[in-house]
């Protein structure tokens, strides 16, 4: 059995820590670009190495899968395997934003079993376990009920005019916190059509199913985690009722871009 206390601790300190590096306190991040467009800066490190031990020590039979961590094939050959972002929403970060959460899920043959964000520049902290609900700051979660698409609210800056009867709302730059955000009832839809990676979703999209929120890929289609390419294209979080018309809505634009 895992102890889930420790476990809170070590994701609440993985936040403070990353905290006490973020700009909005007076830090001066060290910054520069894994690959073009793709930032990172010392707490994605620092953050990175501290989860890796500490959850190392925790669960020895876990694998391990990070955005900062080169990937190391033996996590196939292990039935359980956390899947880290220890800075998502680096974007945020080091503008001083607080758009930002460390995210840490532990994935079971595929599913997500227990996952947890840290958002302390937001006062927040997301828990779910699989079968047992999804909290924020301890109170229980439930996600939206809304049963039309049509005027659905959806985290994002700015939207194409085939969705011009949706409806904005804030959007943090963290995805994790973008689909928590249908888990809290603050959105009712959330939709990419990229190529996303495991470690940006996994926890969060556990809380927002958690919450009663329907979570698939683009066209609709579960999602598979801890896979050799840890990549998948596109992410669907809805409320219930609105699912299907949002993956009809979605099924042109999805199929052009694959």
């Amino acid at each position: 059995m895992i102890d889930y206390d420790r476990l809170h601790q070590i994701v609440r300190a993985a936040g403070e820590m990353a905290l006490g590096l973020w700009p909005g306190h007076g830090h001066a991040p060290q910054v520069w670009e894994k690959t073009p467009g793709s930032p990172v800066c010392d707490a994605d490190l620092a953050v990175d190495a501290f989860l890796k031990r500490e959850l190392g020590a925790l669960l020895p039979s876990a694998g391990w899968l990070s955005e900062e961590t080169v990937d190391h094939p033996e996590r196939l050959e292990r039935g359980l395997c956390w899947l880290v972002d220890p800075v998502d929403g680096t974007r945020d970060f080091v503008r001083g934003r607080p758009g930002w959460s460390v995210s840490v899920a532990l994935v079971s043959e595929g599913r997500p079993l227990i996952g947890m964000l840290s958002a302390p520049a937001r006062g927040e902290y997301w828990s779910a376990v699989a079968g047992q609900g999804a909290t924020r700051n301890g109170l229980s979660l439930s996600a939206s009920t809304r049963t039309v698409l049509a005027g659905s609210r959806v985290p994002a800056d700015s939207l194409p005019k085939a969705d011009a009867d949706l409806v904005t709302v804030d959007k943090p730059n963290s995805i994790a916190l973008r689909i928590a955000m249908v888990g809290a009832n603050e959105a009712d839809l959330l939709a990419t059509l990229r190529w996303g990676f495991e470690w940006d979703i996994a926890a969060a999209t556990l809380i927002a199913r958690e919450a009663g929120a329907v979570v698939s890929d683009a066209f609709g289609k579960p999602l598979d985690y801890n896979k050799r390419d840890p990549r998948a294209f596109g992410l669907l979080v809805t409320a219930p009722a609105i699912h299907a018309a949002a993956v009809e809505r979605l099924a042109d634009r999805a199929a052009k871009l694959v």
